[in-house]
């Protein structure tokens, strides 16, 4: 039995285990409520970017709380691990002030954020790292992650490290029984190399497939068993086409069978997304996504299994549906 299975039916939250019952309201898996990759760790690779940053606490603290009194959101699984900016104690303070609960990450991102730990660390020593997190909590508090994400790879296909990276992320998740998330184009890699290192793919949500360059990508990942995160739905805005393009791969895996290998995002990440400077904001998938799947033929049962029952299954690596 591993470390999460003892906990029967929960979720690993910043402010302790909720209990699956518990949660009657939609689940965001795959936010960011504070972030920073302004300046890369490793420059060679990527340039500084002042945009990339989220750091306004009460902004998204009012629109979590605004949702939940609107919407009912009940869970929002911020995916910023170590080297991203992650701050343990202002998710903490953000879910408190909400009333929403949050989901933290372990883990590292792509290669030019990988803290300094990361360096030439073999496997074993990333998933310990790992482990450490995941068993006595995150940035010097007791707060628990619960999920390993989002592990990310940066080009089109994983770097040496990245790839480490990723093999110690299935590691981990096999000894403590959490789901994995990532990021990056080349999902089909990282799905891979998460099974290939013995990691079940019900307990992967490969990321980042409303931006995918490969149509058919998406079904292959849920064919595969794995979750389809369309996690950054926001960017696609009021935007008619490609807007109708998120909504065409989402109810293709709908009609295909397989929608109970899909994850739905607003996908938040910086200033320019939050509410109050004029982004969509985190109820971007409630307000406009969601009736736009309405429109093109999904009903309410299939709306909640979207937006509840399948991420509730994935944060609990629950095998079936």
């Amino acid at each position: 039995m591993t470390l999460h299975e003892e906990s029967g039916g929960r979720i690993r939250t910043v402010t302790g285990p909720v209990p699956v019952s518990a949660v009657t309201g939609p689940v965001l898996p795959h936010e960011h409520l504070r972030l920073d990759l302004r300046w890369p760790t490793r420059p060679a690779l990527l340039e500084s970017d002042p945009r990339r940053w989220l750091d306004e606490e009460k902004a998204v603290m009012t629109e979590l709380a605004a949702l939940r009194a609107e919407r009912g959101l009940a869970v929002v699984v911020d995916l910023t691990c170590d080297g991203m900016g992650r701050s343990a104690p202002s998710l903490a303070r953000i879910s408190a002030g909400s009333r929403v609960a949050v989901v933290a990450g372990t883990g590292v991102f792509a290669e030019p954020f990988h803290p300094a730990f990361v360096g030439d660390a073999d496997e074993e020593r990333l998933a310990e790292h790992f482990l450490a997190e995941i068993g006595f909590g995150l940035d010097g508090t007791n707060a628990l992650p619960g999920v390993i994400g989002e592990i990310g790879t940066w080009g089109e296909a994983p770097t040496p490290r990245e790839e480490r990276c990723l093999r110690a992320a299935a590691r981990a998740a096999r000894y403590a029984g959490l789901p994995v998330a990532t990021c990056g184009r080349a999902g089909a890699v990282q799905l891979d190399i998460l099974t290939g290192a013995g990691l079940e793919p019900h307990r992967v949500a490969v990321g980042r497939q409303d931006l995918a360059d490969d149509p058919a990508l998406p079904r292959k990942i849920a064919e595969a068993g794995a979750y389809v995160s369309f996690g950054s739905l926001g960017l696609a805005g009021e935007d008619p086409v490609a807007l109708g393009a998120r909504v065409r791969a989402v109810m293709e895996l709908l009609e295909a069978g397989l929608g109970d290998r899909v994850l739905l995002s607003t996908g938040v990440s910086r200033m320019a997304h939050v509410r109050r400077y004029g982004g969509p904001g985190y109820g971007y998938l409630f307000e406009v996504f969601l009736p736009a799947l309405r429109a093109a033929g999904a009903d309410e049962d299939t709306l909640t299994r979207l937006v509840r029952d399948n991420p509730l299954r994935w944060l609990t690596c629950a095998d079936t549906a």
